[in-house]
Parts: C-alpha cells; sequence; structure tokens
C-alpha cells in the first residue's frame, strides 16, 4: 500500500501540488482580494525567471537533439509513410478540437482582466515582410529576445545540423552540446518546484481582481477538452483501427488496448506504456519491422493529445485578448503552430514549454498568457497522456496497412 502511494506520489505529485497551489491562490483571492497586490510579485517572479530560462533551454534541446540524430536510423518506405500518418493524425485532432470550440464557444469574458488586452502582433505590412520577420532577424542579439522564437527555434536547428555535419571535428561542440541541455533541463526541473507558489499567486491576483467568474472561465474548456478527449479516444482510434484491418481490427486493438489504457492513465507517462505499445502491436498483428520502427519514434512524435491541448490552449488566449479565432488566418496559424508542437517539439526534452513560447511569440501575447497556458496544459494533462500513449498502436496498424506489410495475426 505504502509502495502505490509512493507510486501515486511521483507520478502525480506535480500536478497535486499544482492543484493545491491554485486552491490556495483561489481561497486568498476570494477571501482577501485587498491583499493579492502583494502576492502577485511572487507570479511575476516565476514567470520571468521561465522567461529566462526557457531561451538557452530552446537552443540546448533543440541543437542537440538534431546533432544527435544517426543516419542509420533512416528506413526509407516506413519512415516517409509513418510521418504522413502522424501528420494527418495531429491536424485530425487538431480540426475535431476547432469544431468542438465553434460548436461549443466560450462566452464568458474577464472584464479588468491581469491580461491586458493587445493587438495581434503587426498586422500591418505584406505577406514578404511578415513571413521574414516571422523566420529572420537582423541582428543576433534579437534572435535572444522571445518576441523572434520562431526565427530562434530555426538558428538551433541549423547548429544542430551544423554540429552532425562537422563530424568529429565538431565533437567537443557536441559534448558542450549535451552537457548545456543536461543543465538547462535539471535547470528547469529546479525552477518547476516553484510553480505551485508562482502559479498560486497569479491564480490568486486574477480571483481577487476578477472574482468567482474566472473559475467558470477555465472550467468550460477544460471540460470541452475532457469531453471530446474521451470521444477521440474511443471512437477515433476505432476509426483508424478499422480502417487499417476492418472490423475485426477494432476488437484486436480495444483487446490490446486495455493495459496500456490504464497503465498510461496511472503513470500519466507515455514513456511508461511504449512497451506495453510494442506487445499490444504484436498481439494485433503489426508487423515488428513496422512496430519497431513507429512506435518508439511515435511516442515522442505522435501526440494526438498534446494536438487538441494546444488548440484549446490558443483558443483560450483568443478568449483571453478579446480577439476572433474563428478566422482563416487564425485557424491555419493555429494548426501551424499545433503540428509543429505535437511532432517537432514533441521529439525535444521539455518540448511543450517550447510550444507555449512559440504560441506566446506568434501572437504577440503579454507574459501573463503563459500562466493561463500551464495551468490548462497541466490539468488536462492526464487524458492527454493517454491519448498520446494510446494513439501509437493504431498509428502503427495505419502504416502497416500502408506500406503493404503482411499482418502477423
Amino acid at each position: 500500500m505504502e509502495k502505490s502511494l509512493k507510486s501515486f506520489y511521483k507520478n502525480y505529485g506535480s500536478i497535486l501540488l499544482l492543484l493545491l497551489g491554485i486552491t490556495i491562490g483561489s481561497v486568498i483571492g476570494l477571501s482577501a482580494p485587498e491583499k493579492v497586490d502583494y502576492i502577485k510579485p511572487l507570479g511575476d517572479l516565476f514567470l520571468n525567471f521561465l522567461f529566462v530560462t526557457i531561451i538557452p533551454l530552446i537552443f540546448f534541446a533543440i541543437s542537440t537533439a538534431v546533432a544527435n540524430i544517426e543516419e542509420a536510423n533512416k528506413l526509407g518506405k516506413i519512415i516517409g509513410v509513418m510521418l504522413i500518418v502522424f501528420v494527418i493524425g495531429v491536424i485530425i485532432a487538431a480540426l475535431g478540437m476547432i469544431a468542438v470550440v465553434w460548436l461549443f464557444p466560450i462566452k464568458e469574458t474577464l472584464q479588468n482582466s491581469a491580461t491586458e488586452v493587445v493587438n495581434l502582433k503587426d498586422s500591418s505590412g505584406n505577406w514578404g515582410d511578415k513571413i521574414v520577420s516571422l523566420l529572420t532577424v537582423s541582428e543576433f542579439g534579437e534572435l535572444l529576445s522571445r518576441a523572434h522564437m520562431f526565427a530562434f527555434i530555426i538558428f538551433s536547428f541549423a547548429v544542430g545540423i551544423a554540429t552532425r555535419q562537422a563530424g568529429t571535428e565538431g565533437q567537443a561542440f557536441l559534448n558542450f552540446l549535451n552537457a548545456g541541455n543536461a543543465v538547462m533541463k535539471n535547470l528547469l526541473i529546479l525552477l518547476m518546484k516553484a510553480a505551485p507558489v508562482g502559479l498560486g499567486a497569479y491564480f490568486a491576483y486574477q480571483v481577487g481582481t476578477l472574482g468567482p467568474q474566472l473559475f467558470g472561465f477555465y472550467a468550460k474548456p477544460l471540460g470541452l477538452y475532457y469531453g471530446f478527449g474521451l470521444f477521440y479516444f474511443f471512437v477515433f482510434f476505432s476509426i483508424y483501427a478499422f480502417i487499417a484491418q476492418g472490423k475485426s481490427g477494432i476488437s484486436r486493438y480495444w483487446k490490446a488496448n486495455i493495459l496500456p489504457s490504464i497503465t498510461a492513465l496511472s503513470s500519466c507517462s507515455s514513456l511508461a506504456v511504449l512497451p506495453l505499445n510494442l506487445t499490444a502491436a504484436q498481439q494485433i498483428g503489426v508487423p515488428s519491422a513496422v512496430a519497431n520502427v513507429v512506435i518508439p519514434l511515435g511516442n515522442t512524435l505522435n501526440k494526438h493529445g498534446s494536438s487538441m491541448s494546444s488548440i484549446i490552449k490558443i483558443y483560450v488566449c483568443f478568449v483571453l485578448m478579446g480577439w476572433d479565432f474563428f478566422t482563416a488566418e487564425a485557424i491555419i496559424s493555429a494548426i501551424g503552430i499545433t503540428i509543429l508542437v505535437s511532432i517537432v517539439a514533441g521529439g525535444i526534452p521539455n518540448g511543450g514549454y517550447i510550444g507555449e513560447m512559440l504560441m506566446i511569440s506568434i501572437y504577440g501575447l503579454p507574459p501573463d498568457a503563459m500562466a493561463a497556458v500551464m495551468i490548462i496544459g497541466t490539468l488536462v494533462d492526464p487524458i492527454a497522456t493517454v491519448i498520446n500513449a494510446t494513439g501509437d498502436t493504431p498509428a502503427a496498424m495505419l502504416v502497416a496497412k500502408f506500406v503493404k506489410t503482411p499482418s502477423t495475426y
């Protein structure tokens, strides 16, 4: 019993502490709203430290991930089909969540919000100028600003590619990147220990400023995510299994997917589910040549739950800012960010924070928006993990079908 409690705390401790911090902050905001101005600096300190940390973290994480890629891992047709399946799946999940927030919009508004309403970043200028300003900067120093996050990500990718091409001559620099990545990951772990206090203080300020309407504002997107997430989990994964293997594929998938689903929910870890997914794929009849490639890579790159989470975060930020989410430009940019967050950033340690920073940079959101997306991201994490982790097996089934690899069932 004691061992199971320790395991539960290890897996869910950070979420429970964050919920505790938010709860205490809410109580303070409701019972002593006149005191919240004294508490808000704690939230500002946390966010400022996070913003300072995230820049070097992104550089080391991305450049290291790219520099350590081995050419031998490329398996031609399987890899190509796998990436297509991953991207299409992520887009379907994103479009589904967009449809949900369109059908059930958040009508609540946060008047006098601590998050200042601003205009969409640089709406003037032609598309050429916008693309240039998004992808590049004119001075190296400007790369280090979170206002130019996308350009910084491209630079980090380029450094990783150049390091890889340098071979043995670049080994010393690769060692530096690996060491820097390890240091920054541990720095972020240390910083996130303060998240319950920092975000709790921010929440206290919001509750004290806005009152009980804040709870209704956050409850609606969480309810939408959990509702659609469960629907997607049961219905869409069944559809993917049907496309791959027909009616028999549905029963095979769910028979083999029970243990991975329970493990994902209890551990809150996609990595813990990986060996179970490999076993499930074998039971379903996915050839090992496909399963042994798709499922390990899918563990970091195939994130349907993160796709839906990205859309709900962007939508909430648009509501906070008073912007119209349902325009062609907003939806296209949201899907683009979602693909990057779910597939590209998914393969990078702490990629979720990179995605959130990219979102804030591209839309020109104020720093306070970071707290809102972090709160939502943490609260949807259990069901998002289940969807992320168990989506790799139907992806492997689809890849096996499209590369015309005979089933072993």
